[in-house]
């Protein structure tokens, strides 16, 4: 909801969102994912059930890094990042 029509599936500056959960992470969307992932697998652990989730995440902050470098060609943007710190989790990453 925070996106609104900001939302897309390839990376591109579609202008800065700074409201909503974007006043917290720079990445709120991805943070469900993650969320969501652990969850499914303290639920139902398994060697397979992890390794496919640990290959998705790794797809998922390789986006994030490459969604921020083109961003952070914008000042606009750039004064986000100094705003939000974290990516994902405040205190971690």
């Amino acid at each position: 909801m925070s996106l609104g029509r900001s939302f897309a599936i390839l990376p591109a500056n579609r202008g800065v969102v700074t409201s909503g959960a974007y006043r917290y992470v720079r990445h709120p969307i991805y943070a469900g994912y993650l969320a969501g992932h652990i969850l499914f697998l303290l639920s139902s652990f398994s060697i397979y059930n992890f390794i496919v989730y640990a290959i998705i995440t790794l797809f998922q902050v390789h986006r994030i890094l490459r969604e921020e470098r083109i961003l952070a060609l914008t000042d606009e943007y750039r004064d986000y990042l100094e705003r939000v710190r974290y990516r994902l989790c405040p205190g971690i990453f």
